[in-house]
């Protein structure tokens, strides 16, 4: 397949990377995305690669009793069965302390036969001492220690197994989020050329940032990685620390992730228009962009789903903008899609669970990472209304799942909530907490479910992505004016609103919203109106699943970030798509699916 445009070689870092159910390597949704935005790369022909860690005993295996309460086991694999091993090595600093790194190889082929290696970093070597060689065992494991430790080796390791594996010759390196900002100090360093830290020029730090891009995720100050300066002299050794705080890095004696990237990037983004402009307002002295964030169009898209398109336009798996004909497919045949996707569900939620949940009831489902301003229990904020709207306009049955990060006590509290009003309501109307959400259930729920309901509390939800691959799959959403929404929301078209579009002072107007939308709109449609309710599915997928998926976002970072010269005009696309492809050193026979 030749490449889109005659982009630069590009090297994506990110902490946690989605690559597949039997991988661990991932968390949520920042994980997800760096796997989609990799695998649409290798659609496109983009010349790349991903950069992570091998997270031994992944995130955690996620166990919950009959009250909600959840427990973690570590999420044992075994890279070998999976990943190439590499021969290459290298040894980084921590401490003052030799430590070495190897590789493990994943390969992702694109949809014309492109690959995007990915490079999962790994200290369990016996030439490491036994805490060293913990250090890439867990996803967002451990102390503030452990976190900086495991940035050392993504970023100032990352940038020098590179160098081990061939890879020198590399024109962008793209920061997922701050994790990966130590990378800046590996590059510096290989610009210096053996010359001092200390002897830095602003031509220097203008070289650097030609070559870095950032995109940032997170709208809560608190949520961006710092780390205390006594720390980072520790970790890092005095010559590095005194280059950081000379540099700007340094804000109120702590070393500040998100800063760092600010400030040795060309290019800066942020995932929703609606977060850039509040990321903006964050860090105001620096030209954030948006790049909406976007899913995996085949990835995501269910087999029946998958099936339906390819008939009509087969297309649509290497152009996902023929996913806006979607508007043609007739009523009938989007139905019997549906119909099997949601089948597929309660079918595994039956093997799973034991519990037999009706395909011809309204099925509204809700699937993310369990903290508290996801507000999993906002639904169930009034269990006497869900009663009575079940009485008066029609049944409904809900699925949820999400992980509460291990040591968040209000995401595993609100877990709890969620499983004390299933209880409540088990009589009248069955709710359903599926254990241990990973891809698998992603899957499954995104495209079996009738209904998607999001509910986070703004303004903090970056983007969300949970509703794009539902929209994948004719899914609409209702779901509260944040994120990606802002953009996706076309009322009673693509889903439907809960709230007005400014916040509210208290979560009482978005609850009645959200329960007069039920009684009022969508109930009444789903059992009155069901052919009504059918062309709203596939609007959301001509509307939404066309434009909200990463072969569209990659696209924009390659007009847009990966390049400082002006983004081609359409002719120019035409000219460049008549170029031969840049191939990526170093294939393999493993390949993603």
């Amino acid at each position: 397949m030749q490449s889109l445009v005659d982009t630069p070689k590009v090297a994506y870092f990110s902490m946690e990377i989605a690559l597949e159910s039997s991988i661990p390597t991932y968390a949520g949704g920042l994980g997800v995305l760096a796997g989609d935005t990799l695998r649409s790369g290798a659609d496109l022909g983009v010349p790349m690669l991903g950069v992570t860690l091998l997270h031994r005993k992944g995130y955690f295996e996620q166990r919950l009793d009959g009250q909600g309460n959840q427990t973690e086991l570590p999420a044992i694999w075994k890279p070998e069965r999976v990943l190439d091993p590499m021969e290459s090595c290298t040894t980084i600093s921590i401490e003052g302390r030799k430590v070495q790194l190897r590789a493990w190889r994943y390969v992702i082929r694109g949809v014309g036969g492109h690959t995007v290696p990915v490079y999962l970093l790994d200290t369990a070597l016996a030439e490491n001492s036994p805490y060293d060689q913990t250090l890439t065992d867990f996803l967002y494991g451990g102390d503030h220690h452990y976190r900086l430790c495991q940035e050392v080796i993504l970023g100032i390791g990352g940038i020098q197994m590179l160098d081990a594996l061939g890879h020198s010759h590399l024109e962008i390196y793209h920061m997922n989020e701050g994790h990966p900002a130590l990378i800046n100090l590996a590059l510096i360093q290989q610009q210096l050329a053996g010359r001092a830290l200390s002897s830095v020029t602003e031509q220097d730090r203008q070289g650097l940032r030609r070559k870095c891009i950032f995109t940032t995720h997170t709208p809560v100050p608190a949520g961006h990685d710092q780390f205390p300066k006594d720390l980072v002299r520790q970790v890092l050794g005095a010559e590095q620390a005194d280059a950081l705080e000379g540099a700007g890095c340094f804000t109120d004696g702590t070393l500040n992730m998100t800063y760092m990237a600010l400030k040795c990037s060309h290019y800066i983004n942020g995932v929703a228009m609606h977060h850039a402009e509040i990321s903006r307002g964050m860090f105001p002295n620096y030209p954030i962009r948006a790049i909406t964030n976007g899913v995996h169009a085949v990835t995501w898209t269910c087999p029946a789903f998958r099936d339906l398109h390819d008939r009509h336009f087969p297309e649509w798996r290497r152009d996902n903008l023929y996913l806006r004909y979607a508007v043609g497919i007739p009523l009938a045949e989007i139905k019997a899609a549906h119909a099997l996707a949601k089948r597929a569900l309660l079918e595994e939620i039956k093997n799973n669970n034991g519990v037999q949940l009706e395909e011809s009831i309204m099925t509204i489902g809700f699937a993310r990472r369990a903290t508290a301003y996801k507000r999993a229990n906002l639904l169930f904020t009034d269990l006497d209304r869900l009663r009575r709207i079940a009485d008066r306009v029609g049944p409904f049955q809900i699925v949820l799942g999400g992980k509460a990060h291990f040591q968040d006590a209000a995401g595993k509290a609100m877990i709890r909530r969620v499983f004390e009003a299933a209880a409540l309501l088990k009589d009248k109307i069955k709710v359903v907490y599926m254990e241990n959400y990973d891809i698998h259930w992603g899957q499954l729920i995104t495209s079996g479910v009738d209904l998607w309901l999001n509910t986070p509390e703004r303004p903090y939800e970056a983007s969300g992505t949970s509703g794009m691959k539902a929209a994948l799959n004719g899914v609409p959403s209702l779901s509260v004016p944040d994120g990606w929404w802002f953009e996706g929301h076309v009322e009673g078209v693509t889903g439907w609103d809960v709230g007005q579009e400014e916040t509210p002072e208290s979560p009482s107007q978005e609850v009645s919203d959200l329960y007069n939308n039920l009684e009022q709109t969508i109930l009444p449609m789903f059992y009155g109106r069901p052919d009504a309710y059918t062309g709203v599915m596939r609007s959301t997928i001509a509307l939404n699943g066309s434009f909200f998926n990463t072969q569209r976002m990659v696209s924009q970072y390659l007009l847009n970030a990966f390049r400082e010269e002006p983004a081609l005009t359409a002719p120019q696309v035409l000219v460049e798509l008549l170029r031969p492809e840049k191939t990526m050193p170093g294939q393999s026979n493993k390949t993603s699916t």
